[in-house]
């Protein structure tokens, strides 16, 4: 009886008396929501233009965030740096267009897959290389992100925002509203729909498959250098960065890899629910620590029942 208590019972009974606490709790799970639906974009952006899943995408946001905290100790002002820093993620876009993905046009899905692989080994390496292994503080004043907080008062408690979070929030919304004006507004935007729709009807029409995954590649660029600002922010800069960048993982099974929509909501739902069961039910009854390992229990039972995941499109092959 005790056990079903703390289950089903104590946990709603902390909400409700302590709602201060609650709104605080779902704040936290909303920001780290935004950032994994942010990651997952990236990977849903390749995966509809080129069925690659990119398994680059987490060093991806290590290594643009290492770029621009590298290129502004060197001297160089802090949104200057930022420009170079996407110059960089251009280059690099370009360069695993030629070099990756061009010679294998038409390999089987496992040696794309295994591409990826070889390019995040290979961004590791050149990272280190070039920027060492320590953790590295993100330049959050020089770009001038606000670092204090706002306090409210709701229901006679206290409720703490800090600035940073807030400017996460409003420029990951910002991000997603110009990325779905592209895309539904825009030539380029309309040809990557139509690759991810219908690979060969768009290839037959004349759509340049190169231009696309260069253009793919370096908005997954753009999107990894605003992740890793604002997880640098709050963390540091260094590479266990990519570790938190694998949350998107279970964000894009409980979404649907090829639905922008589901990476949105996926993230959202991820960051609310894991911090809740977190406070609530992980910290009372097992100790802490199951934010590591809920969303993917979560995503697995929603697999279970659903495998194209909430928001993916159900394939039925007729033999």
């Amino acid at each position: 009886m005790d056990f079903l208590h703390n289950v089903f019972v104590a946990p709603f009974a902390d909400m409700f008396a302590a709602p201060d606490f609650l709104m605080q709790v779902l704040w936290e799970g909303l920001v780290s929501g935004v950032l994994y639906a942010l990651i997952a974009l990236g990977f849903v952006l390749i995966y509809r233009s080129s069925r690659i899943f990119n398994f680059a995408q987490g060093i991806m946001v290590v290594f643009a965030a290492l770029t621009l905290v590298g290129l502004h100790a060197m001297g160089i002002p802090a949104w200057v740096s930022v420009a170079l820093t996407l110059g960089v993620m251009f280059l690099l876009a370009v360069s695993i267009e030629r070099v990756v993905l061009r010679p294998l046009v038409g390999q089987p899905d496992i040696i794309l897959f295994m591409a990826t692989i070889g390019i995040t080994l290979f961004l590791i390496g050149l990272g280190e290389l070039i920027f060492g292994g320590e953790t590295k503080q993100m330049i959050t004043t020089e770009l001038g992100i606000p670092t204090g907080a706002f306090d409210f008062e709701p229901f006679g408690g206290l409720l703490l925002l800090e600035q940073k979070d807030i400017t996460a929030v409003v420029g990951a919304v910002v991000l997603v509203v110009l990325l779905l004006l592209f895309l539904n507004k825009t030539r380029m935007g309309r040809a990557i729909r139509a690759l991810g729709d219908d690979h060969q009807a768009a290839l037959s029409v004349g759509i340049s498959l190169q231009t696309i995954w260069i253009l793919v590649w370096f908005i997954a660029g753009i999107i990894a250098l605003t992740t890793g600002i604002v997880w640098g922010a709050r963390a540091g800069v260094s590479f266990a960065l990519e570790v938190i960048a694998y949350k998107a993982l279970p964000v894009l099974m409980l979404g649907g890899l090829e639905s922008i929509t589901g990476a949105i909501i996926g993230g959202l739902m991820i960051g609310v629910l894991e911090k809740m069961f977190e406070i609530y039910w992980g910290q009372p009854l097992m100790g802490g620590n199951t934010e590591t390992w809920f969303a993917f229990v979560l995503a697995l039972i929603v697999l279970l029942f659903r495998p194209q995941g909430l928001f993916g499109e159900k394939i039925i092959e007729r033999v």
